[in-house]
């Protein structure tokens, strides 16, 4: 009898896999040589080893800095733990649909260290007033465009006015420059950080805040 196949809409972004748990260890190494050793399970994204494009954002992409990051759709943890071992004095936020995925991310943070620093969440457990610094993520194209939208249009509305970013990593082939049209025209200043491998590493910035009006003086009040 052949073996049983998987549900098809079991994806990485499923909330509940309904695969049996199969564990297996990778490992990262950053551009700065440090080695970062991970547990990973089926039923999550890149669950074989530590995807191309993650390791490209985490090349090519900017310093980790300030107080309050964010790994949007942080899988088993790659990013979130890398963020923290990099912003010391950081808390990390880090959101995904996944249970399986969040419960190896918090044992990848307690493991590599940094388990008091690594805020592992659901989306609908985020608090409502959070406001993020840096905002990292390797988005979840195949969920569709519209849920997509909906995820960047959330999370880019968390940072910080005036000095908030984000890093994203997108496949070419899969929409980035498009993607960058996207952003500029929703109004967030976007730019190409590099290419590498076929992926763009895109710099986000926060929406440009406009002051509300002054309410007119009595030499502004025109008479009757």
């Amino acid at each position: 009898m052949p073996p049983p196949q998987p549900d098809p809409s079991d994806h990485y972004f499923s909330a509940s896999p309904s695969r049996a748990s199969d564990r297996r260890a990778v490992e990262l190494v950053l551009p700065e040589g440090r080695l970062i050793p991970l547990v990973t399970d089926v039923g999550v994204f890149s669950a074989d080893k530590v995807d191309d494009g993650t390791r490209a954002l985490l090349s090519e992409g900017p310093p980790a800095t300030g107080p309050v990051l964010a790994d949007v759709g942080c899988g088993y943890g790659p990013i979130a733990v890398s963020l923290a071992l990099r912003a010391p004095d950081a808390v990390v936020w880090a959101v995904d649909v996944n249970e399986r995925a969040r419960d190896l991310c918090r044992l990848n943070a307690e493991a590599n260290g940094v388990g008091d620093r690594v805020r592992v969440v659901a989306p609908e457990a985020v608090p409502a007033d959070l406001v993020v610094d840096q905002l990292w993520s390797n988005p979840p194209i195949r969920v569709g465009k519209a849920a997509l939208h909906d995820l960047l249009r959330t999370w880019l509305d968390r940072l910080r006015p005036e000095t908030g970013t984000a890093a994203l990593v997108v496949q070419k082939h899969l929409g980035a420059d498009s993607l960058v049209r996207w952003l500029v025209a929703e109004g967030w200043p976007t730019e190409r950080r590099a290419s590498r491998a076929g992926y763009r590493i895109l710099g986000v910035a926060a929406r440009a805040t406009t002051a509300a009006p002054a309410a007119p003086t009595p030499e502004d009040e025109v008479a009757p």
